[in-house]
C-alpha cells in the first residue's frame, strides 16, 4: 500500500483538485512513467504491477481522474463533472507539464489503459510534443465500438463472453486473485454516469476529422499492447485499424505485443511479470534514444 508521502494535489486547468500519486524510482531516475487509469478504477491499482520499473529507475506518476479515486466523493463518484471528458484530457497535460518541472531532461512516457487510453489517443491531438514515448493499453478505436447504452449493464457486460463465470467481473484477467481484489475494492466496479460516458465520444469527435491523426508528431514512439481475448477489442478488430491509422498518418515507430488468450488487464494478468518486462524492454530503448541524443 502506497505510503502518505506519495500521495500530492495538483489543480486541473479549470481549477479541480485532483489528487494524484508519486512513485519515486530506486536510484538516479532514467525515465518517468505517467499513468492514465480506466474506467472503475483508481491510480493506486498500478502501483504493485509496475514495481519492476521503480526498481530499475523509473519513476511513476499517476492522477485519479475525475469522479474516480480520491479525486471523487461518494456523490460524485462516476461523474465528470461540467467539464466532462475533454477535462480529464486537460488534466493529463497539466500533470504531464508538473514531471517536466520535477524531472527536466528525463523521458516522459505516457501510459493510458482502457478509458485512459482513450483520454491518452485524444491527449496526442494537442500534447504529443510534451512526452517521449505513448503507451496504449487494453484499447480500441473508439468510432467502432457501439455506442454507449445506458440499459447494457455496465462494466459487467464484457463478461458475456466468459460466462458461466465465477464473478461479473472475469472478462479482466484469468488471475482469479486479481479479479477479487477488484471486485471488493470500494473504489472499482463502477461505470459513469450517461452525462458522462457521452463526453467520451463528444471530446473524441476531433480524432476522425479529416488528417487529425496527422497532428501527432510523426517521430514519437508508440508501444499497443493487449490481449487477444480481451472483449472490448473483440478479438484485436477493433484495435487493429487503430493501429493502422496511426501508421497511415505517419507515425514511424510502432511496436506492438499481443498476448494469447490475455484478457483486459494485461498489468494484472497471469504472466504479468513478461508482460512488465517487455514493457520494461521498450521502455530502455526510448531512455536509450535519449542518451544519445
Amino acid at each position: 500500500m502506497t505510503q502518505d508521502k506519495d500521495l500530492f494535489h495538483f489543480n486541473g486547468a479549470d481549477g479541480t483538485r485532483i489528487a494524484a500519486y508519486r512513485w519515486p524510482a530506486q536510484g538516479p531516475v532514467r525515465a518517468v512513467l505517467q499513468i492514465s487509469h480506466g474506467m472503475g478504477e483508481h491510480a493506486l491499482r498500478y502501483l504493485e504491477p509496475l514495481q519492476p520499473l521503480l526498481a530499475s529507475g523509473i519513476a511513476v506518476y499517476a492522477n485519479d481522474h475525475r469522479g474516480h479515486g480520491l479525486t471523487a466523493t461518494k456523490e460524485t463518484l462516476g461523474e465528470f463533472g461540467p467539464g466532462g471528458f475533454a477535462a480529464v484530457v486537460d488534466d493529463m497535460a497539466v500533470l504531464s507539464r508538473l514531471i517536466r518541472n520535477e524531472h527536466p531532461g528525463v523521458p516522459l512516457i505516457l501510459l493510458g489503459h482502457s478509458m485512459g487510453s482513450f483520454a491518452t489517443q485524444i491527449y496526442l491531438l494537442a500534447h504529443s510534443t510534451l512526452i517521449d514515448g505513448v503507451v496504449l493499453s487494453g484499447s480500441a478505436a473508439l468510432d467502432l465500438l457501439p455506442p454507449p447504452d445506458p440499459k447494457g449493464g455496465g462494466l459487467e457486460s464484457f463478461n458475456a463472453s466468459f460466462e458461466p463465470a465465477r464473478t461479473p467481473f472475469d472478462w479482466l484477467s484469468r488471475d482469479p486473485a486479481e479479479v477479487d481484489k477488484y471486485v471488493f475494492d470500494p473504489l472499482c466496479g463502477f461505470t459513469v454516469s450517461e452525462d458522462s460516458m457521452v463526453s467520451v465520444f463528444s471530446a473524441a469527435a476531433p480524432m476522425f476529422e479529416p488528417l487529425a491523426l496527422q497532428r501527432i508528431r510523426t517521430t514519437l514512439p508508440m508501444y499497443v499492447l493487449a490481449g487477444d481475448k480481451d472483449p472490448l477489442n473483440n478479438g484485436l478488430t477493433l484495435l487493429k485499424p487503430l493501429v493502422e491509422r496511426y501508421r497511415e498518418a505517419g507515425v514511424r515507430d510502432i511496436t506492438t505485443d499481443y498476448y494469447k488468450d490475455g484478457r483486459h488487464e494485461m498489468l494484472n494478468e497471469t504472466n504479468r511479470a513478461e508482460v512488465v518486462a517487455n514493457l520494461a524492454k521498450w521502455i530502455d530503448r526510448i531512455v536509450t534514444k535519449a542518451d544519445k541524443t
